[in-house]
C-alpha cells in the first residue's frame, strides 16, 4: 500500500471545512437506553435492565450527514419521517448538529422509523424497531427528486445510503444519479445488497463483505474471493471505483484497469461495529471533493473507522481525533 504523509493527509482533511454533501437516503431515528443487569426476570429467562439514561441520536442515513457534519463540512438531508413526534424529535436533533433539513418530507401514511437498543454494560441486550420498509408514494418520491434538482448545482458531493426502507427506489436513481453525473458531482452509494442493479453508473460503491456476497452470488472465504468479486461488480455497474469494506481485516479498493489494493485495518480495539460503514462512505466522498485520489481518500476512510468501532453506538470523528489518528499511522510530527 503506498504511504502518505502526514501532511498530505491532513492538508485533504483541513480541506473538508466549506465542502458541501447532499445525502439522500433512510432517516432513523436511533434511542438506546443504557442501564445494568444484575438477575434474571422471574417471569421469563431474560436479563432485567435497571435503566440509568437514554439518548436519541440521529440514525440511518441520518448518521452519516453526522460524520460528515462532525468532520467540518456543510451537509443537508434528503428523506422521509412520519407526521408524528418522533419526526420532530428527528429533525430537532438535526439542527442541532447544524445539518440540513429542507430536503426532509414528511409523509402522514408512514412512522418515523426508529430503532430502540437496550446496552447493559456496554453489550446489546435487544433492538426494538419501529418501521415500514414498503416503497414511499409516488408523491414523495417526486418531491425528493424535485429537491434535488434545485440544489445539485450547490453542492460537491452526492450520498446515496440505502438501508431498505422503501426511500431509494429505481424512480429516485434514475432522476438523480444521471443529474448528478452530467453535473460533475461525485456520487457515492452505501447499497442494499439486493439494490445493486440500482446503482450503475456511479461514482463508487462501499459494500461491506457480506452485501459484496450477495450481489455477486458465491461466498466469499479468502482474499482471492474478494477480489473476483469486487472485479465482477466494477465491470457489472460501470461504476468508478468499489470500495469493499472488510471488518477487522480492513478494505479492498477496486479501480477500473488498476489492480485491487488492500487497505489494512487500523482499530486497535473494536467495541461497537454499527455505523463503521456511515463513517467510511462520508469520509471517503469527503476526501473526495477535497481533491484526493481514491487511494489516499480510502486511507482516511480507513482511519476514521478505525477510530469510531472503538466506540460505543453509531458515534462520529472529529477532525481533531483524525488528525491525530493519522500522526500516529505515518509515525510523524504534525506541523
Amino acid at each position: 500500500m503506498k504511504r502518505y504523509t502526514y501532511s498530505t493527509l491532513a492538508g485533504c482533511v483541513k480541506n473538508f471545512s466549506g465542502k458541501k454533501v447532499l445525502v439522500i437516503g433512510d432517516l432513523l431515528l436511533d434511542q438506546y437506553i443504557w442501564g445494568d443487569v444484575s438477575r434474571i426476570s422471574p417471569e421469563a429467562p431474560v436479563p432485567v435492565v435497571w435503566v440509568k439514561k437514554e439518548d436519541y441520536m440521529p440514525g440511518g442515513a441520518c448518521n452519516v450527514a453526522n460524520n460528515i457534519a462532525s468532520l467540518g463540512a456543510d451537509v443537508s438531508l434528503v428523506g422521509v419521517v412520519g407526521n408524528d413526534p418522533y419526526g420532530v424529535l428527528l429533525k430537532d436533533k438535526l439542527k442541532e448538529r447544524k445539518i440540513g433539513i429542507n430536503g426532509i418530507i414528511e409523509d402522514r401514511d408512514r412512522p418515523t422509523s426508529q430503532k430502540t437498543r437496550v446496552i447493559a454494560h456496554h453489550q446489546q441486550v435487544v433492538r426494538i424497531d419501529r418501521e415500514r420498509i414498503d416503497v414511499v408514494k409516488n408523491s414523495v418520491i417526486r418531491k425528493m427528486i424535485d429537491h434535488v434538482r434545485k440544489n445539485i448545482d450547490n453542492v460537491d458531493g452526492v450520498i446515496i445510503e440505502d438501508y431498505g426502507k422503501g426511500v431509494i427506489t429505481p424512480e429516485l436513481l434514475r432522476a438523480v444519479v444521471p443529474l448528478a453525473r452530467r453535473k460533475g458531482k461525485i456520487v457515492a452509494v452505501d447499497p442494499k445488497e439486493n439494490h445493486f442493479l440500482y446503482y450503475k453508473g456511479v461514482s463508487v460503491i462501499t459494500p461491506n463483505h457480506h452485501e459484496a456476497a450477495k450481489a455477486v452470488g458465491f461466498p466469499l472465504n479468502d482474499m482471492n474471493d474478494i477480489s473476483k468479486a469486487g472485479t465482477m461488480l466494477l465491470k457489472k455497474l460501470k461504476t468508478e471505483n468499489i470500495l469493499i469494506t472488510l471488518g477487522e481485516k480492513g478494505m479492498m479498493l477496486f479501480e477500473k484497469d488498476k489492480k485491487p489494493r488492500r487497505i489494512p485495518t487500523l482499530a486497535q480495539e473494536v467495541f461497537d461495529v454499527s455505523g463503521a460503514g456511515d463513517t467510511v462512505i462520508g469520509t471517503y466522498t469527503l476526501a473526495m471533493t477535497a481533491g484526493c485520489s481514491s487511494m489516499m481518500a480510502s486511507h482516511i476512510a480507513n482511519c476514521a473507522a478505525g477510530i469510531v468501532v472503538g466506540k460505543v453506538g453509531a458515534a462520529v470523528v472529529s477532525v481533531n481525533e483524525l488528525l491525530a489518528r493519522l500522526k500516529t499511522e505515518t509515525g510523524e510530527a504534525a506541523s
